[in-house]
């Protein structure tokens, strides 16, 4: 039997004559009667009793008709489950973030779920390189990663560009609310990020234009403690625009770095070249291109 069949039986069962189940099915008489013939002689049983005209449903009958009322139900449960998904109406988004970069979320997630609000979320905060691995790996579908880093692999979404700030404990002996990278010559740094990661990278290079070494006593990735640490007065820092929301509570002076061509940072969004992506991922980049 198929489910186009059970249809068929529950139409007779319900409408009582094969006639006017035909006419519910928008089919003739004799095909329809040889569709419960057929499932009869598959099953070894009798399913409907004929008294001339009228039909009588079988203890057997009764109990397909049960189990076929449950059977189309879920058939039909499970089209309407997989049209949305194909829709990208719900289903599962997977993302990675940076760690830099979760401020940026919850306002996106926000607006998201509000246009599709059964869409669940696998959300793995992460490095960067991490992050491109998991991608790669496809163990997650998108990621929110910091740049520059090597994307050959990925196609890749601009989201923001970003300038940086220092952050200190000690206030300042100035009255300006922006300084120069050159201006930091004495100040003792905790870089926020490891060697060979993206925030590294461009801080090394950035002060590679002047003829000083930055005295680096640090490196720390975990923000709460580098937070912990700077308003201790253990060390400064020096970070992106993003994270300054969480500076706000502690007891440091916050100085954007003035010459924006010397340090910015980019957020970009990645997903895997050659690589189908879910109806939920697809929205995703779509939503986010049309508020860029």
């Amino acid at each position: 039997m198929d489910i186009r069949q059970l249809r068929y039986f529950i139409a007779i069962v319900e409408e009582k004559t094969i006639s006017a189940a035909a006419k519910r099915l928008h089919l003739s008489q004799p095909p329809l009667s040889q569709q419960l013939k057929a499932m009869e002689e598959a099953l070894g049983t009798t399913l409907i009793e004929r008294n001339g005209k009228s039909l009588a449903v079988t203890e057997a009958g009764k109990t397909l008709y049960q189990h076929a009322l449950e059977i189309v139900q879920l058939m039909e449960e499970a089209q309407t489950a997989v049209t949305a998904v194909g829709q990208g109406m719900n289903g599962n988004l997977s993302l990675g973030v940076n760690t830099f970069s979760e401020n940026l979320l919850p306002a996106i997630l926000e607006d998201f779920q509000a246009a599709f609000p059964e869409v669940t979320y696998k959300i793995q905060q992460n490095e960067s390189v991490h992050l491109c691995q998991l991608v790669r790996e496809r163990v997650l579908e998108l990621a929110i990663i910091r740049l520059p880093l090597p994307l050959e692999d990925f196609h890749v979404l601009h989201l923001r560009t970003e300038p940086f700030y220092f952050v200190t404990a000690q206030k300042l002996p100035i009255e300006k609310t922006e300084i120069e990278l050159r201006d930091l010559q004495q100040s003792r740094l905790i870089f926020p990020s490891t060697e060979g990661l993206g925030v590294h990278y461009l801080l090394l290079e950035a002060f590679s234009r002047y003829p000083f070494t930055p005295n680096i006593v640090g490196e720390c990735s975990d923000i709460e403690l580098l937070m912990t640490l700077v308003a201790n007065h253990f060390a400064a820092t020096i970070v992106p625009e993003t994270l300054i929301p969480r500076f706000t509570k502690r007891a440091v002076h916050t100085y954007r770095i003035a010459n924006t061509s010397e340090l910015t940072g980019s957020v970009g969004l990645i997903w895997l070249k050659n690589h189908h992506l879910s109806k939920a991922a697809q929205n995703f980049i779509s939503f986010l291109q049309a508020r860029l």
